[in-house]
């Protein structure tokens, strides 16, 4: 446990350092794309019943917790790697659970943070309720974690930055601008609406969306279930890496 709390604590001062970086930035990102697509289309479009901006403020939220999720932990580890630190953690007895819980909670609460802020930042633009707090808190705090451990298996397949970057514009970018951030999937084409529902960060979204306003594209449930499933599979994945030392002892 004292590796695992060591390890948390350098992972949360890493980003706390530059929080205005780390935190502040995502959070003027959203504003940007809520003023913007706000503006053009709150007069025009409703979604469920509700006013654009109310609809469009958690899909934002989630996008933000989820990429900075993926980069918190993506970036610690490629930089470590990169200047030869990662040394200094994996010499210690810090068992590979507990090196994973680090990386993944420390992830998860940078997430949460941008999150707030971004949620705290929009509340002036948007008319929200909290429906159902519980599903909103577990959708948040479970897709966290799955783009936090998705993030370590990019930190430690990555040997260059540039290996990075592409799998984060390449997949992470795609799945979460494509999973109803901006729009309800039922307003697609049927053939796009079929292909959105293969799409996991659907589920995340329009879970996290459920739990402000009690409506959702899909069933909650099954909701839940998917992301369930998607963070065991990534985690088993990530664990597996860890305990091989793939290209992190080699």
């Amino acid at each position: 446990m004292i590796g695992f709390w060591t390890l948390f604590h350098k992972e949360m001062l890493r980003f706390w350092k530059v929080g205005f970086q780390t935190v502040g930035a995502p959070v003027l990102t959203a504003l940007l794309y809520l003023m913007i697509f706000g503006h053009v289309l709150d007069q025009h479009v409703q979604v469920h019943g509700l006013r654009y901006t109310s609809f469009l403020v958690p899909g934002l939220v989630m996008m933000q917790m989820l990429q900075n999720a993926f980069a918190n932990s993506s970036s610690s580890l490629i930089q470590a790697k990169i200047t030869g630190s990662i040394i200094f953690v994996l010499l210690p007895p810090i068992p590979y659970v507990a090196f994973f819980a680090a990386y993944v909670l420390a992830a998860t609460a940078r997430g949460l943070l941008v999150g707030i802020g971004v949620l705290l930042a929009t509340l002036w633009f948007a008319e929200l309720r909290i429906a159902e707090p519980l599903w909103m808190l577990a959708f948040a705090l479970l897709g966290g974690s799955l783009f936090g451990a998705l993030g370590m298996i990019a930190g430690i397949w990555s040997e260059k930055f540039d290996q990075l970057a592409g799998f984060q514009n390449f997949l992470i970018m795609p799945l979460t601008m494509l999973s109803g951030v901006f729009y309800s999937i039922y307003t697609l084409p049927l053939f796009w609406q079929q292909v959105s529902h293969y799409n996991p960060v659907f589920y995340m979204i329009d879970g996290f969306r459920y739990g402000f306003f009690g409506v959702s594209d899909a069933p909650p449930e099954t909701s839940m279930a998917v992301v369930l499933a998607c963070l065991v599979v990534v985690s088993v994945i990530t664990l597996r890496l860890l305990r091989q030392g793939w290209k992190l002892r080699t």
